[in-house]
């Protein structure tokens, strides 16, 4: 690289040392301004803009929004870095004039100011740890706002959270989709939440339409998105589809986390196309880029560079060349500016004095270049002409230029009431789901055959106090069976709960309307689930109750599916891996099953661990169904001889039994014979401990589990995805 030759042997330690070369070089370009200005032949500021070679930038343009950012400091605690914020460079672990040795705290982002205005795009630039996704998310509004000093403001009007979301969009860097989706099916829905209902859906599918020929998707609009186990679109595509659903309504301002990562230079290029015309449609578009290829650079209005949480240039494309020019580190023509700088501030970054030199140098650069004038933007309109201007013109989509005090006001933070949004996610998710057979498949077909090798081990059970045991048994592995089976459901929560954050993040919709989809959408599943356990067994195993007590077994299995489904939905709010979320499951239900009365009676639990045989979601299912099996008095499992079957006398001849029997009525007055009944069901359920409740009530506790844990799912969404940086 050429810069390597201009470097000295030590890293600069001072500023003085490459100072007089900057400031020689920018005080001969003022001087040269200064005396054209004494030219009869031309007006000062003409002359001024034409020495300077930058016609374009110095012609204020005409712009409806300016967000401008000054003085950002964020800093966070070292000992939760590791779990908030992305780890740093190796090189920020040295000791540095930002971060000490000794300080617990680590500065992410250090008096960053700036603006970027409609029609352009911001890119912000740095190595891996300098601070641009940190940036990103301050001017988003996703760092809490007791962290984050400084202002952000729009049109010099400071921005609250609730604004900030209505006005702008946010794409992640990794593209979370459902992924049997097409990619016109995937923007209608995101039309249909994100649009108004009073839309015709006709225009909804016009828009799409247009958003599609905007992105450069129409190859691929009946194209599905695809996964690892269905192909799809492309990585581009796909990046593309991403910006789309978050520009539907088309924002004002678009932020976007490293759209170009793991995307090939053709596809990148073809995004920042996409971005570009984002922009000129009249959007601020800020995002974060780590290395952009020449053409690339080509189509970016504004660049700024940081360094450890520091601006080290902020500028245009062209007035980078100049920079480092001016201070001794010119840039061939053929080479790409961008990388040159990178590789030369990553090179200042791992020496002593840091890129400290830089920062310092760009702050009288600025001074020195622009003299009187500041970049930090400035807009002739306030805040509520401009929105109600943009709207006007078509931006904002969901929103009215008219009869508003506020610029709050004029957009609705609930697009389409509730049961528009719920009936929109149902179908979607009914759709993905009904695409994926395989999954419910992969579910079913084990438990069928779990539950066909149950019925051939208890095989039509007989009317003794062995068989009550035996039902005891197949009871409780049907019941356990149900839960556990649940837990399958975990990986898709999880993918659906990063979904539901980022569309939920900036009012898509309402967390109860997809809580309630949710719900709508899993009963079919659970109740063919319910099916498949219980018709394989009643009568295999040959249960009581006709086809009433079958009925009961069946919406007593479907309850439990229920209260485990809520379970699982609650576990995955509320853990943030899935392989936590599984000890979790596998843990509770354990200890479930260990308290619910199966292994052990109710009268034996010490008194300090009874409190979780009540807690206990396996305890009311199987007492319920057990009060199914034996709550008929009249039918006996245990008569005359058969109460030897069990003891030390059972291998003694039917003679001896029956003599026995006669010296017992002897003895007890009582008329004890072989057909006298020793012990009903009633008198099983008595010793097992399962009489405190009837099984309807057993019925209907398990079905309020699972209304609990639906509500704390509920509760957990709306409290505990803020999808801010602390």
């Amino acid at each position: 690289m050429e810069y390597s030759e201009n470097l000295p042997d030590k890293t600069i330690k001072t500023i003085s040392e490459i100072s007089p070369v900057f400031h020689d070089a920018v005080s001969n370009r003022v001087e040269h301004v200064n005396n054209l200005e004494g030219s009869d032949h031309q007006a000062p500021d003409q002359q001024k803009v034409v020495d300077l070679g930058d016609m374009t930038d110095l012609v204020p343009k005409p712009v409806l929004f300016v967000l401008s950012f000054n003085n950002l400091v964020y800093t966070v605690e070292s000992n939760r870095q590791s779990s908030r914020v992305v780890a740093p460079n190796v090189v920020d672990m040295v000791e540095t004039a930002e971060t000490s040795r000794f300080s617990s705290t680590k500065i992410l982002l250090n008096d960053i100011s700036g603006a970027a205005r409609d029609g352009e795009i911001l890119a912000v630039l740095g190595a891996s740890g300098s601070g641009k996704s940190t940036l990103i998310d301050a001017l988003a509004g996703r760092i809490d706002k007791r962290s984050l000093k400084g202002s952000v403001m729009l049109n010099d009007e400071a921005l609250n959270t609730r604004l900030l979301k209505l006005l702008s969009a946010y794409v992640m860097q990794d593209d979370l989709l459902f992924p049997m989706l097409t990619v016109e099916e995937t923007l209608m829905f995101s039309a249909e939440l994100r649009l108004p209902c009073l839309l015709s859906k006709s225009k909804k599918k016009a828009r799409v339409e247009a958003l599609i020929d905007q992105l450069g998707l129409q190859n691929a609009a009946k194209t599905i998105i695809g996964d690892e186990s269905h192909r799809g679109v492309s990585g581009g595509e796909r990046r593309r589809v991403s910006i789309g659903i978050n520009i539907i309504h088309d924002p004002v301002i678009l932020f976007l986390d490293e759209p170009t990562s793991g995307l090939d230079s053709s596809s990148a290029l073809t995004v920042v196309k996409t971005l570009q015309r984002i922009a000129q449609s009249g959007s601020i578009v800020i995002m974060s880029i780590h290395q952009p290829t020449y053409r690339i650079l080509g189509l970016l209005d504004r660049l700024t560079f940081l360094s450890r949480g520091q601006i080290v240039y902020s500028g245009t494309p062209t007035d980078l060349s100049r920079f480092f020019s001016d201070l001794g580190h010119s840039i061939s023509e053929n080479e790409n500016s961008t990388e040159f700088a990178l590789d030369l501030i990553n090179e200042y970054q791992g020496s002593e004095g840091g890129t400290k030199c830089f920062t310092e140098l760009y702050k009288s650069w600025q001074k020195m270049q622009y003299p009187g004038s500041s970049d930090s933007g400035k807009c002739s309109l306030s805040l509520r002409d401009a929105i109600r201007t943009s709207i006007s013109r078509g931006k904002l989509a969901s929103s009215s230029p008219y009869n508003h005090s506020s610029p709050t006001s004029m957009i609705s933070t609930a697009t389409n009431p509730f049961w528009v949004e719920f009936m929109v996610l149902t179908k979607r998710s009914m759709k993905n789901s009904s695409r994926m057979p395989e999954v419910f498949i992969a579910r079913l077909v084990p438990m069928i055959v779990t539950c066909l090798v149950i019925a051939s081990i208890y095989w039509q059970l007989d009317i003794s106090l062995k068989g009550a045991q035996e039902r005891l048994g197949c009871f409780g592995f049907l019941i356990v069976i149900a839960y556990f089976s649940c837990g399958d459901a975990l990986p898709l929560l999880f993918q659906e709960r990063c979904i539901l954050c980022r569309e939920t993040a900036y009012n898509a919709y309402h967390y109860s309307s997809y809580v309630l989809s949710k719900t709508v959408t899993e009963m079919p599943s659970l109740v063919i689930l319910s099916l498949a356990i219980t018709i394989t067994t009643f009568w295999a195993v040959g249960l009581a109750g006709g086809f009433h007590g079958y009925l009961f077994l069946f919406v007593t299995v479907l309850a439990s599916f229920w209260a485990g489904s809520s379970l699982m939905a609650f576990i995955s709010a509320v853990v943030p891996h899935i392989m936590m979320g599984y000890i979790i499951v596998l843990l509770s239900l354990g200890f479930f099953f260990l308290f619910s009365g199966v292994f052990i009676n109710r009268d034996r639990i010490p008194w300090y661990w009874i409190w979780l045989h009540y807690l206990s979601l396996l305890k009311y299912p199987f007492e319920g169904v057990m009060q199914n099996e034996f709550d008929d008095p009249l039918k006996c499992f245990v008569r005359g001889v058969q109460m030897f079957d069990r003891t030390p006398l059972a291998g003694i001849q039917s003679d001896m039994k029956l003599k026995f029997l006669k010296m017992l009525s002897d003895a007890s007055g009582m008329n004890v014979n072989s057909n006298t009944c020793i012990t009903t069901g009633v008198d099983i359920l008595r010793e097992s401990g399962f009489t405190a409740l009837n099984k309807w009530s057993c019925l209907w506790i398990t079905v309020a589990w699972g209304f609990f844990f639906r509500i704390l799912f509920y509760i957990s969404l709306v409290f505990g995805n803020k999808n801010k940086r602390r």
